[in-house]
């Protein structure tokens, strides 16, 4: 038996006959989604801020003007201020190599990319307290030469380039191979040079996807703790990044001067996704334009 098939005028869009799932399932879903939301998101979060104004205004405002509190905002911020350049720097270098060359090792350095998404934090600190440690392969000679990287700020440092490096490339490398070399192949055709096409063709592409990575390097920066942990030796006022003053305070039962701090890394976040929002907005208004 033959169907009858109804012809589509010009200029009309063929119709989709979607096939829906109950509506009971729908709803089911949706509040199975709500509830997980509120219970691992909105509840701690509220909590946070909660316990943070608990005692008042001017308890929290002692905890974040308090001479620790400050040095840890002050090193977090100068761990983030180091350590994003040098992954904006690699990102967009891997980026381009893996993207518009062929080479031998490429899949290797796609891999590498992708370690420290592997690694747990604490393991690769461990590694840093073998290579930089007293006993460790470069300790003797940094000892020698009054040159001291763990239990410094260049060994949180390291630790947090290396667990933030993935971020920018790994946001670039997809961006790039969807827009392809057609463009810089057209530019170098017109007597571009290398700089030249990538500051007027390649950079303006992919801005908004440079932002994006940019920013989740940053808040994966001052968040993290594994790594830091191990290689900061917890001294108080000078290797101790937000996230480990938090575990100090929490730890003395210092809840309101703990909390108070945790709250500037919850604001640290939500404009984090608000401006991630934001970007994802715009990297899909720049993908309905091309």
């Amino acid at each position: 038996m033959s169907e009858s098939v109804t012809p589509i005028r010009r200029g009309e869009l063929p119709q989709r006959h979607d096939v829906l799932e109950p509506r009971w399932v729908r709803y089911a879903l949706i509040a199975v989604a709500l509830t997980f939301l509120t219970l691992f998101l909105f509840v701690p979060l509220v909590a946070v801020f909660t316990e943070a104004l608990k005692k008042g205004w001017d308890v929290y405002a002692n905890a974040i003007v308090d001479e620790d509190s400050l040095s840890a905002i002050k090193l977090t911020l100068l761990t983030a201020a180091i350590a994003v350049p040098f992954n904006l720097v690699f990102g967009v270098a891997a980026s381009w190599a893996i993207t518009k060359f062929e080479f031998r090792g490429k899949s290797l350095l796609l891999t590498l990319i992708d370690l420290p998404f592997s690694v747990s934090p604490v393991i690769s600190g461990l590694i840093y307290v073998l290579l930089f440690g007293a006993q460790g392969w470069f300790g003797p000679w940094l000892a020698e030469h009054n040159i001291k990287i763990l239990f410094a700020v260049p060994g949180i440092v390291l630790a947090t380039v290396f667990i933030t490096f993935p971020f920018v490339a790994r946001e670039l490398i997809p961006l790039m191979q969807a827009q392809g070399s057609e463009e810089e192949e057209a530019a170098v055709v017109l007597g571009a040079n290398g700089w030249q096409t990538f500051f007027r063709v390649t950079l303006p592409n992919i801005k908004w996807g440079l932002l994006y990575g940019v920013i989740l390097c940053n808040a994966r920066a001052m968040g993290e703790f594994g790594a830091v942990s191990v290689v900061s030796g917890h001294i108080r006022g000078e290797t101790n990044t937000m996230p480990l003053q938090v575990e100090i305070l929490y730890n003395e039962y210092n809840f309101a001067a703990a909390f108070a701090v945790a709250s500037l890394l919850a604001l640290l976040a939500l404009v984090t996704l608000a401006v991630k929002t934001f970007i994802e907005w715009r990297l899909h208004v720049n993908a309905e334009e091309h």
